[in-house]
């Protein structure tokens, strides 16, 4: 909350409706980078969904990033936008980072 004050797709600002996601998992973070408000976004808990299990992500620009296997209508449901880029706002150096790790570990990748 020392760096997110809202959620990045949502707007939500109530801390009541968001909750703390690690970019980097806590299965694969060290205890520093778990403690790290870096590694941290506040999202609403269907967009930490999204996120968490790798249906979205963040280019380090703030574009936000679909899944070639998310859902697209389910998305559409929930008031995400899939017709055009998004821009969520920028980054810390330390979240890009983070978010980094996030693309290339859990962000899904398209199927054969």
């Amino acid at each position: 909350m020392g760096i997110e004050r809202r959620c990045r797709i949502t707007g939500v600002e109530n801390p009541i409706h968001l909750v703390a996601s690690h970019c980097k998992p806590w299965r694969d973070s060290t205890n520093e980078e778990r403690l790290n408000g870096e590694n941290g976004l506040l999202l609403t808990p269907t967009i930490d969904h999204l996120f968490d299990r790798g249906f979205i992500s963040f280019e380090s620009s703030g574009t936000l990033i679909i899944s070639p296997v998310a859902h697209l209508p389910s998305l559409r449901r929930i008031r995400v936008d899939t017709q055009k880029a998004v821009k969520v706002g920028d980054f810390t150096e330390g979240q890009r980072k983070f978010l980094e790790f996030h693309r290339t570990a859990v962000l899904l990748k398209a199927t054969r």
